[in-house]
Formats: C-alpha cells, sequence, structure tokens
C-alpha cells in the first residue's frame, strides 16, 4: 500500500489524503479553558507545555466524563507549531480488534495513518477500545509501529480516557483534567461564557445577565457529567427563559430557569399511580376556579362583615371562634400532612387576582415577574412583617376583638392586591406575605409533594408551559403558568409549591407526580435555602417566646402585667425583647442547625393553639347563633375538652415536636453535635411548655 501511495503524483495523492480523512478532521477547537482558578491555570499550563513539547511526545488526557477532553486535545494540537496540518479523531471503542481501516485499507481508501503525514492522531476513548487492539495502539504511540507500516510514523498521537491506562504510566505526558465539581471557584465563568455562546446561537439579541444566587446554588450540584451536563442545564435555562412577545428577553435570566436532575428520592408513593381518575377530577379548572372565585373570594367578605358588624368578644362572635378556635389549629395541623395547601384557594389572592384581572381589562400592565436574587431583600422584609403582625396579635388582644382580625385579614389582602398590580402572577405570595412565608417554611414537615421527573421534562419538553403558561398541547390544558414562577423540575423542597396543580394541568407528558413521602424530607444536611427564610424562623421561634414572656422576662423591674393593658412603651419593649432574642442566640450557631428546631417550633406553636381548639371549637353553634338567640344560644349542643385532656395533648405534641427535631439535627449535624444540644433543646421545652 505504501508503495502504490508513493507511486501517486504528490497533489493527487494528497488530495486523496483529505478526501479520505475528512470525515474524520477535526476543524478547530470549540472553546478554551475557562476560569481563574488554580485547577484552570494548572489545566492551561499544562495544555502549552504539551503544546510546545518539540519531540512532539505522545500526550494522554485523562478525566471524567463531560470534560471535553478531545477539545483539550485540539488545543493541544492547534497550540503547536504543527497547527496547520490536519488533526483527526477516531473514536477506539467503535475500531475492530485488528485496527480495521486505521491501519489497514478498504474499499474507501488506503489506510487513515498513511494519509495524516504530519498531522495529529487523535484516539478518543483508548480505556474502551477492545483488549485485543490496546497493546497495537500503545506500540503506535510509543514506537511509532503500527501494523503493515515500514517506517515510524510521522504524526502525533493524542490520547483520552475516562480511567486508567497503566500501559502508558511513564511514557508519554500526561493532562488530567480536574472535574467541575472541584472547581466550583470556575463555575460562574462557566455558566456566563455558556451563557454568551448560547443565547447568540438560539438569536438573543444581547446575552441576558446571570445573577450571583444562580452560581451559589448550582456550586453545591455535583455535575455528574461536567461540562456536557452544564450545557444542557443553560441551554435548558435559555429556551424556558424566553418567553411570550410580550414579555421579551430578560435582561436578567430567573434563578427558576436553571434546575437540575434531583437526586433519587427513596421512599415516595405515587398518588396518581396507584388512583389515576384522582389525577383527572385534581387537575380539572373547574374545581380550582369554583372554589377560588365562586365560594372563597364571597366567603371572605361574609367573614370580615361578620366581624365588623357582629359583637366583639370571642364567645359570642361565631366567625372569630371559626378564625381562632378553628382556623388556626387546623392549618397547624395541617402543614404536616398537605403542606401548603391552604395557599391554593388563600382568599387574600384570590382578591388579589380579582384585582389584577380587573386592572388588565381596564389596560392596565403589571410589570414583569422581577428576575435577580429577590429573596435578597424580600425574605428579611417578610420576616419583619410577620414580627409585626405576631407583636400587633399580643398587644391587640386581636384573639378577643373582632374588628381588629379583620384589619389583619384586610391588611394581608391589600398586601396581595398591590402585589398582584405591579408584578404578574403571585409575587406577593411568593416573597412578601407573611401567612404564606410561614406556610412556606412549615410545608418542609409535609408528607406530600408535588414534583417532576426532570428527565421526561429535559427530553420530551420544548414549550415549558408549565413554567410559562402557553395553548393547549395534547392533554395539557391552557394554562396560565405558574403562579408562583417556579418550574415543577426546579423544586428541591416544598416552599414554593401550593399545591394549586396548574402545573399538572398544563403538562403535555404526565411529568408531573403527586407523591407521598417520609415527614420533614426537605430537610437535609445538603439543603440550600434563603437567609430570610431561617430568619422567619427564628421570628416564629419569638412569637412562641412573646406569648409566653413571663418565665423569660417577667422578672424586669419595668416588665408590665399584661401585654394587652397598661402604657404601650413597656408592653413593646417586652415585644421586641422577646422577638429579637432568638436572633441574638443564633447568631452563635451554624445557620443549617436552625432547621432541626423546625419541628420544635411547630409543637410549639400547636401547643398554644390547643387549648383554644379544643376548648372553644366545640362551642361554635351556641357562639354564632347568640346574635340572635341571645341567653338561649346556652342551651344549642356543645362540646369542649377538659383541661387534663388538653393539657395530656399539649405535652404529647411537645414531645413529639422535641424527638422529632433531635432527629432531624442528627440527619444535619450528626450525632455527637446532636448529643450537644440535646440538653438545651429539652430545657427550652420544658419552660415554654409550661
Amino acid at each position: 500500500m505504501d508503495t502504490v501511495s508513493s507511486q501517486l503524483p504528490n497533489a493527487k495523492r494528497e488530495q486523496e489524503a483529505i478526501l479520505r480523512l475528512a470525515p474524520y478532521v477535526v476543524g478547530r477547537a470549540r472553546r478554551g479553558v475557562v476560569g481563574r482558578s488554580t485547577y484552570a491555570r494548572s489545566l492551561r499550563a499544562a495544555i502549552a507545555a504539551a503544546s510546545s513539547n518539540p519531540e512532539r511526545q505522545t500526550v494522554l488526557i485523562s478525566g471524567e466524563p463531560g470534560l471535553e477532553k478531545d477539545n483539550i486535545a485540539a488545543l493541544v494540537h492547534f497550540g503547536s507549531r504543527g497547527r496547520r496540518s490536519l488533526l483527526i479523531r477516531i473514536d477506539a471503542s467503535l475500531l475492530p480488534a485488528d485496527g480495521g481501516e486505521l491501519f489497514q485499507a478498504s474499499i474507501w481508501g488506503p489506510a487513515l495513518l498513511s494519509c495524516l503525514g504530519k498531522g495529529t492522531l487523535l484516539i478518543d476513548r483508548l480505556d474502551a477500545a477492545r483488549p485485543e487492539l490496546r497493546p497495537l495502539l500503545v506500540a503506535l504511540a510509543v514506537n511509532g509501529n503500527w501494523p503493515g507500516g515500514t517506517a515510524p510514523i510521522g504524526a502525533r498521537v493524542i490520547f483520552t480516557a475516562e480511567s486508567p491506562v497503566p500501559e502508558l504510566d511513564g511514557l508519554v505526558q500526561r493532562i488530567r483534567v480536574p472535574p467541575l465539581r472541584v472547581r466550583r471557584q470556575d463555575l460562574g465563568d462557566w455558566i456566563r461564557y455558556d451563557v454568551r455562546q448560547i443565547s447568540r446561537k438560539l438569536g438573543w439579541a444581547r446575552p441576558p445577565e446571570v445573577p450571583e444566587v444562580v452560581v451559589k446554588r448550582l456550586q453545591g450540584h455535583d455535575f455528574a457529567n461536567n461540562l456536557r451536563e452544564l450545557d444542557v442545564i443553560v441551554e435548558r435555562a435559555l429556551q424556558q427563559a424566553s418567553s411570550q412577545e410580550a414579555i421579551g428577553e430578560p435582561a436578567v435570566l430567573p434563578e427558576d430557569v436553571f434546575w437540575t436532575s434531583s437526586l433519587p428520592s427513596l421512599h415516595r408513593f405515587e398518588i396518581w399511580r396507584w388512583k389515576p381518575q384522582l389525577r383527572n377530577l385534581m387537575r380539572a379548572p373547574w374545581l380550582w376556579n369554583g372554589l377560588l372565585f365562586g365560594l372563597m373570594s364571597w366567603l371572605f367578605v361574609a367573614v370580615n362583615l361578620a366581624l365588623w358588624l357582629g359583637p366583639q368578644e370571642r364567645n359570642h362572635n361565631g366567625v372569630l371562634n371559626l378564625f381562632w378556635a378553628w382556623w388556626w389549629p387546623l392549618i397547624l395541623l395541617g402543614f404536616p400532612l398537605v403542606g401548603r395547601l391552604w395557599c391554593s384557594f388563600c382568599p387574600f389572592m384570590v382578591w388579589g387576582e380579582i384585582g389584577q384581572r380587573l386592572a388588565t381589562a381596564l389596560g392596565w400592565k403589571p410589570r414583569p415577574w422581577p428576575r435577580g436574587n429577590t429573596d435578597r431583600w424580600a425574605s428579611p422584609t417578610l420576616a419583619a412583617g410577620f414580627a409585626g403582625i405576631l407583636l400587633w396579635e399580643e398587644l391587640g388582644n386581636l384573639e378577643n376583638t373582632a374588628w381588629l382580625s379583620s384589619c389583619l385579614l384586610l391588611a394581608i389582602t391589600a398586601g396581595a392586591v398591590v402585589g398582584s398590580l405591579l408584578f404578574e402572577k403571585r409575587f406577593w405570595c411568593r416573597y412578601l406575605c407573611p401567612v404564606g412565608g410561614m406556610n412556606g417554611l412549615m410545608a418542609k414537615l409535609s408528607v406530600l409533594e408535588l414534583r417532576a421527573e426532570a428527565g421526561t421534562c429535559s427530553g420530551s419538553c420544548n414549550s415549558f408551559a408549565c413554567f410559562k403558561g402557553g395553548p393547549a398541547e395534547a392533554e395539557g390544558l391552557s394554562s396560565a403558568g405558574c403562579p408562583l414562577g417556579t418550574h415543577p423540575a426546579h423544586l428541591n423542597d416544598n416552599r414554593n409549591c401550593v399545591l394549586c396543580l396548574t402545573c399538572a394541568q398544563a403538562c403535555p407528558h404526565r411529568s408531573v407526580q403527586l407523591r407521598l413521602r417520609p415527614p420533614a424530607a426537605d430537610l437535609q444536611r445538603r439543603m440550600t435555602a434563603p437567609d430570610g427564610e431561617k430568619l422567619l424562623l427564628l421570628v416564629l421561634f419569638g412569637g412562641v417566646m412573646l406569648h409566653h414572656w413571663e418565665p423569660w422576662l417577667g422578672w424586669l423591674q419595668w416588665a408590665p402585667q399584661s401585654l394587652q393593658e397598661g402604657p404601650l412603651l413597656p408592653r413593646m419593649g417586652i415585644g421586641l425583647i422577646a422577638l429579637g432574642a432568638p436572633l441574638l442566640v443564633a447568631s452563635w450557631w451554624p445557620k443549617p442547625w436552625l432547621y432541626g428546631f423546625l419541628p420544635l417550633v411547630w409543637a410549639l406553636l400547636l401547643a398554644r393553639h390547643l387549648p383554644m381548639g379544643m376548648g372553644e371549637a366545640g362551642r361554635l353553634l351556641p357562639v354564632g347563633l347568640w346574635p340572635w338567640l341571645g341567653e338561649r344560644a346556652g342551651d344549642l349542643p356543645s362540646w369542649s375538652a377538659d383541661p387534663h385532656v388538653i393539657a395530656y395533648c399539649q405535652s404529647a405534641v411537645l414531645l413529639l415536636g422535641t424527638v422529632w427535631s433531635l432527629v432531624i439535627l442528627r440527619r444535619l449535624l450528626g450525632r455527637q453535635q446532636e448529643l450537644v444540644l440535646a440538653s438545651g433543646l429539652a430545657l427550652s421545652t420544658a419552660i415554654l411548655g409550661r
């Protein structure tokens, strides 16, 4: 074969060689090494050393899958003096045991090596080559000999491998490509580089910005498929963010469009797979529209009228009894069972949506959903708002003052209406609603979760209607998209899911699943959450201290006799100290510890409201009819638990919360640290449970 080739005219032989090699030619390197970390600098130095090697020594580039080792080989070739010669790439896993057309002529022409000349041969995935072929490839790289050849080859050889190749130890120049998970410092540069390249490919006028909160969240992801996985995540984010023409291309990419494949979820039970008919019923729009606009909106109006026009004391006002003796205990009992379900038909946001629709019909256009790290300012604002509500509740005796309870409901509704007029969808619910913030925090304890199968979403969906909204597709219904602006595949906890099932209505691929899971499955050692959420947890703990302020602060000389009577200044001082004390104590603790106290805070809140629920909820009938029947209402059927039974239930709830918190603390911190906290936890429970 060599003899035949040598007899061909030079020009014809070169043309034949180019045509023969054309299917295997690598035209250029796709990109350089991005980043400023020590790993990135070392990798660039290794590439430069291999490129400038005067002897054109064989190079082995090793690393995990998805690290673009073939691109590193291209950087070595095109950075060398032989950059004008050809670089061809051969996948070793596809070669037969004898090397096939790499070493031998075929019906398509001469052997590839005979045509390459002084170029560079990239043999990709050497570790995946057949066992019979590996010695031939090693001999080719080390000695320059190849079966059938009469002289050493003039080409340079570069190998890539994902696992060790002991045959080449000490014989070749090594370049080890570090995985992306150890180069977390470079992740922001990689993401922004990908955004610039892919947005240009997708036709964006200008690349959007990537907020730092996205980088920090993705730095907690391990990227099993490294750069290849990162490219998929960025491209999917850009496709998901490009919305309708009315919204346009966002200048800043939202955090919610960057979602990764979650870890395998163990011990889950899919409700809709067990009972498929439930899926059709629960995703029916008439059910939710009837509940929201046909019932809750007008019920809310009736409740507020009764609070303003009816008796002001709880023992004579059925609505006030319903609010404090029924709603509060039931919503607390519901957190471990159904999470944030209350928010899906919350009357505050019903009137927010009504106001938004009316304003839109009159020509008002709410601004697009804000992009960037909104939690940076919204979460502390939410925590401060909830602290204000707790202070107002204790100082104003809202539990026994009907018109003040109505003022609280109307104030939250006003915030929902204003938030809906300013921004599209339910911006208020996600970021600013005090009750919604508490619900989102407590929903982490729930045994119920709604999630999407990330593989189905990334592999089958290109409309992202569950997130952005869109027309009906296949079995998917027309929708306005998730009201909280969250893709269901992005969810890693229950905080930003109100179980409204809008995503289940819009999804044409049945990716959305409603599942049962172990309690508090969201509370894991590697969980991520905004600082403001931890602040809200401390505010809730302070609220319990505020309600039981005497054991903690009653010894102060200027402490008032009651938080409902007397000068305002001492009462406010006690309230601010009680709410602020947990913040001072927690400043000495690592913040992940705080979530271990969430079950205890839930138990303390429930124990606080149990006396009212068990003692007064059964008196709803005589209390509700008192304005019409007067003293005769006392003859109507009623029920009230014995104080000893109430105390027993409170003790059982506190014991449950303490044990549950110890279990979570052990999960978050490890057994040794859990034992250190156990004594303090028990002491706090005993004092607060008095």
